[in-house]
């Protein structure tokens, strides 16, 4: 059996082997004394152990590495308690109707003959009646106080002091838009102002920040929105100039303007009005009102111009005399014009508010000419037909009634609002509302006996002539420190709401009460009767 020999003893048995393979050798070759031929031999098995697995064993290196330790975390909810309910219905008794017995056709033609001549006596009666003329049901909720929705201003107009001159509503109720210029003494012929209008239904108002503002090279003085296109607005300067602005285009809203001609005024614009044209009522021209003593009619033409399509003028020598008047100064010969307001039912009649402060009534059929040195491309002619006794100062407004033909408001520097008839001079009835001065009054549109006034002192005035003849229904503070409210609408679409704009840069929009846009019953006829009674 092998055996695998030690290393040291690998070198001796080695050499020792190869030492007798040698002997053997040379005893063979040399002579007979070499023993005899090579013979086979069993050895032990030489085993010779690798020493490069040892060394590469010594090299080998260990390494390791760990991940970031995981974060674990235990957490529990609990269901909320909750509770079994059952109910249970009773059993349905049956229910039982009662027999109607069998009507008896000859009693029942017999009753109704008998009360047949009470009952047709009875709806005569109802049917002559008028103690619900007039009543309409109302389910909307009914409102008991005035309340201010919206506080509009734009912060660069205020910033230089200018005024709220005047306000005017859009053919959809939802745009409102006032004019920014001065109405205190002064030159405001170069100052630069605004026209600024706010959509009220648009999503996020921004009280501060309007929908639309129009830079404007004068003060500017009044405004009126277009009839039926919603975004078209008529304006009047300082310096005596008429425009018309498309507020939807932002970039340039420029219309047509009068510029400085022989025609255009040359004074301050201080009322402008929309009128259908005679022949084309669904066009417009733009009548305008100043204290030159012209009433002119312009009319939109090509290359953005605004062409004088009639005109009139006050002479203080063509005023009709069935009034007392004060003399003209010596010199004077034309009388200024500072509002107009046109019949509901006479689209060719108008009343004129002087500074004077007589009223006028005027007609656009006026045929006889006006003795004017004024200069102009059309001829003037004499619109004046009737003076109406005066105001102890300037008259700043003129409202005629939507629901009587005869009667209209003025408003002055007296302080007084004078109710007339267009039959008689003299004033149906005197109010004196303030000790300041009144710069606006207008009539309601939806109810016969109210009207809203704007006083130097601050605050909004509603009367109803129902109620009281002597004493405002409702009186709201518009500004805090007393400044004038200069001018106020109210809205002919969404009738509860009233616009005023004041000597703060400011416009209130005043939620009215259901009081104010109601009619009562017979009010209609309550109006006819205050006409009647004083002008017969």
């Amino acid at each position: 059996m092998a055996t695998s020999a030690q290393p040291g003893q690998l070198g001796l048995a080695g050499s020792a082997g190869a030492e007798a393979l040698a002997t053997s050798g040379s005893a063979s070759t040399e002579g007979p004394e070499r023993p005899g031929p090579l013979q086979d031999e069993t050895l032990g098995v030489a085993s010779v152990p690798s020493q490069w697995r040892g060394v590469q064993g010594i090299r080998g290196e260990t390494k390791s590495c760990q991940t970031a330790s995981i974060t674990t975390a235990e957490a529990s909810v609990q269901a909320r308690k909750h509770v079994d309910a059952e109910v249970q219905t009773e059993i349905p008794e049956p229910v039982s109707l009662p027999s109607v017995p069998r009507y008896s056709g000859p009693r029942l033609a017999a009753f109704l003959r008998k009360v047949e001549a009470m009952v047709t006596r009875e709806l005569n009666k109802n049917w002559q009646s008028h103690a619900f003329d007039g009543f309409e049901v109302n389910w909307a909720e009914q409102q008991q106080t005035v309340t201010c929705l919206h506080t509009l201003s734009y912060p660069p107009a205020q910033g230089q002091g200018l005024h709220v001159t005047g306000v005017s509503w859009n053919s959809t109720g939802s745009v409102v838009a006032c004019a920014y210029g001065r109405l205190d003494d002064g030159d405001w012929s170069t100052l630069r102002s605004f026209v600024c209008a706010w959509n009220l239904d648009r999503r996020g108002l921004s009280p501060q920040q309007p929908s639309a503002v129009v830079e404007v090279p004068s003060a500017a003085m009044c405004l009126a929105f277009h009839p039926t296109r919603p975004s078209h607005v008529a304006g009047g300067l300082y310096s005596g100039e008429v425009l018309v602005w498309d507020i939807s285009r932002p970039e340039d809203p420029l219309l047509w303007r009068t510029g400085l001609t022989d025609d255009t005024h040359t004074d301050p614009v201080y009322q402008v009005v929309w009128l259908p044209e005679p022949r084309h009522s669904h066009r417009f021209q733009v009548l305008s009102v100043a204290a030159d003593g012209k009433v002119l009619l312009w009319q939109g033409v090509g290359a953005g111009r605004l062409q004088l399509s009639a005109g009139f003028a006050l002479a203080v020598q063509q005023l009709p005399r069935n009034t007392k008047l004060k003399k003209p100064s010596r010199g004077e010969t034309e009388v200024g014009a500072t509002a107009v307001a046109f019949s509901s039912f006479d689209p060719s009649l108008f009343v004129l508010g002087t500074e004077g402060g007589f009223p006028l009534k005027c007609s656009l059929t006026a045929e006889d000419a006006a003795v004017t040195r004024m200069p102009s491309s059309v001829p003037l002619r004499a619109p004046a037909q009737f003076t109406f006794a005066p105001h102890g100062g300037p008259v700043y407004s003129v409202s005629c009634s939507p629901f009587h033909r005869n009667l209209f408001l003025s408003a002055g520097t007296d302080g007084h609002v004078h109710l007339y008839s267009m039959l008689q001079a003299q004033p149906l009835t005197s109010l004196q509302l303030s000790h300041k001065y009144l710069f606006a009054v207008r009539w309601s549109p939806v109810r016969p006996l109210v009207f809203a006034a704007a006083s130097g002192e601050g605050d909004v005035q509603l009367f109803d002539l129902q109620k009281s003849s002597q004493k405002p229904a409702v009186s709201v503070r518009q500004t805090e420190d007393e400044s004038p409210v200069y001018c106020l609408e109210f809205n002919c679409q969404q009738t509860q709401l009233l616009a005023a704009g004041d000597a703060k840069g400011t416009v209130k929009v005043w939620q009215l009460s259901s009081e104010f846009t109601e009619q009562g019953a017979r009010e209609t006829e309550h109006l006819d009767q205050l006409a009647s009674e004083v002008a017969s």
